[in-house]
């Protein structure tokens, strides 16, 4: 089991808590430490988070329970659950880290967001309103974990 990848007294120290939050990552999505611990690209990058489908995703996201923000992390990211030291400790899929990042794409190459886990990105298409970039969402979230893509 364990004790023949990790020795015992190495595992001493912590309680079956911490055990999980190392192993597994925080359950609970702290949606303002995301949006502080991410980067904007495209037509997102000049105003960052103050562009109007940036302020959009998070308060829609933000809105979302936790078993959604999950789902959202898991399309986002790969995983469902947060590193144990939060956002900044996000990782890709070599092992380094890597902040989350929202890149802009025009409305007319991409209908759905789309995303590159390996690099925690998230294409958001520039939505004309926040009940098109909801409707949006709601698409993707009603998908099992795996065929996310809508291409």
């Amino acid at each position: 089991g364990l004790f023949a990848v990790i020795p015992r007294h190495l595992l001493a120290v912590f309680d079956a808590h911490e055990v999980d939050l190392l192993v597994c990552g925080a359950p609970v999505i702290d949606v303002d430490d995301w949006a502080d611990h991410t980067d904007y690209a495209g037509d997102y990058r000049r105003r960052g988070p103050k562009h109007p489908v940036v302020v959009w995703f998070w308060a829609l996201v933000k809105d979302l329970d936790e078993p959604k923000k999950a789902k959202l992390l898991q399309f986002c990211t790969g995983s469902s659950r947060v590193p144990c030291h939060g956002f900044k400790a996000l990782q890709r899929n070599d092992g380094k880290y890597q902040r989350f990042c929202i890149q802009s794409l025009p409305r007319t190459e991409l209908r759905f967001p789309r995303a590159h886990t390996c690099f925690n990105r998230l294409d958001l298409p520039l939505y004309s309103t926040k009940a098109e970039l909801e409707a949006s969402l709601n698409v993707i979230l009603s998908m099992g974990p795996t065929g996310f893509t809508m291409d």
